[in-house]
């Protein structure tokens, strides 16, 4: 596609061939774009973009993103802002205001340009070279062990961060749903932590504990700029039930190798694209409940919420009925088969409405500093786990 250009209208060069690139361009106007967003491969979820926009210095650019009442969570789109940066390391966000009714739903980000381009996402993104260089670190350190579980179907490492001497087997995996990047900065500062030999609560952990982490479960999703499937569109958080070598080895891997150690306490880090807040899900519905691990969820979730406030309790999803959880999803298929306190802590694409920053919304930075604070908190119960 071209575009004609004057002085007063410079054109627009806006490209996605890049890791976790997902943007399609249906017009270029002056310094108006019209885009929409590439469905996950062999599936219909959509929500993920991220973008580069070229242009002078000082453009000031109308980015109109359409299509989106059809994409996976319309409801995600109003009072969400777009995250941007020039530098790809600050990521702020760009004022976006959805309307509903235009073009089958449409975003629109209004962004001057302060350098001659800006990257564009749904969330400050989390690059394959970043994950390996935070793999290649943390494996440096005294104390832990890198583990390839097994191979994502487009023939990616599927690695695993072992460490500590105790004997309670903790697992903490993140990017199940590779559009959710906010995960796998939680991890970042969960890892920093845990290598951190001045850190008490680390020491902490790493003395009751055995800690098996996987930063990065959907390697191939988070590569192709998908927002929720692998490389065969499969959904992996719907495969724990059931998974297979042919359509999700990524959690066939992990799932084999929990069977090995067990698990006494799990997390499963997401995120939610319409809910403000951060919160936890938990495995009421398992037909095997214990009202003893029950009580240790609640007991977690609740010193989590007086420790930090960016936790809330009030907003999240409704607990499953008795005998009803479903078991193909992560948090209740490890709670029902080894009987552990699991649960699913999901961080939000917008802002947290309790504590909004302006600036950057949810943000990288809070992700980090809340894993501290997760890591903290299991610290401080350890012992009954």
């Amino acid at each position: 596609m071209t575009d004609t250009a004057t002085e007063s209208t410079p054109s627009l060069l806006i490209t996605s061939a890049f890791d976790s690139g997902n943007i399609v361009v249906e017009s270029i106007a002056g310094t108006q774009a019209t885009l929409s967003i590439r469905k996950d491969n062999e599936s219909d979820f959509f929500q993920w973009f991220h973008f580069r926009v070229a242009a002078p210095a000082g453009t000031a650019l109308t980015l109109r993103i359409t299509g989106l009442a059809a994409s996976a969570y319309p409801g995600g789109w109003p009072d969400y802002h777009a995250a941007v940066s020039e530098d790809r390391e600050t990521w702020l966000r760009a004022p976006s205001r959805y309307d509903a009714e235009e073009d089958g739903g449409t975003l629109t980000i209004a962004y001057t340009l302060a350098s001659d381009a800006a990257w564009f996402a749904y969330f400050a993104p989390y690059s394959l070279e970043r994950h390996h260089d935070l793999v290649a670190q943390a494996a440096g350190c005294d104390g832990v062990a890198l583990r390839q579980l097994g191979l994502s179907l487009d023939g990616r490492p599927i690695d695993c961060l072992e460490m500590g001497t105790g004997a309670r087997p903790v697992w903490i995996i993140a990017r199940q749903h590779p559009g959710e990047s906010m995960a796998e900065w939680w991890m970042e500062g969960a890892l920093e932590m845990l290598t951190d030999p001045a850190n008490a609560h680390a020491r902490k952990l790493l003395a009751a504990c055995r800690l098996y982490i996987v930063p990065n479960m959907n390697p191939d999703g988070s590569f192709r700029g998908h927002l929720r499937t692998n490389a065969a569109g499969v959904n992996l958080n719907r495969e724990w039930h059931a998974p297979t070598a042919e359509q999700s080895p990524e959690v066939l891997c992990v799932r084999n190798r929990m069977d090995e150690t067990g698990v006494a306490f799990a997390m499963d880090v997401h995120g939610d694209e319409a809910i403000p807040a951060v919160f936890l899900a938990g495995f009421e519905g398992i037909a095997s409940l214990r009202e003893d691990r029950l009580a240790l969820f609640r007991r977690y979730r609740d010193t989590l919420a007086i420790r930090t406030p960016d936790f809330q309790t009030k907003l999240g999803y409704p607990e499953a009925r008795p005998g009803k959880a479903n078991l193909s999803m992560a948090t209740a298929q490890i709670a029902e088969r080894y009987g552990a306190v699991a649960m699913t802590l999901e961080m939000p694409f917008k802002d947290n409405a309790d504590l909004p920053d302006p600036a950057q919304g949810w943000s990288p930075e809070r992700s980090i500093q809340l894993a501290r604070d997760c890591l903290a908190t299991l610290a401080e119960m350890v012992e009954d786990i």
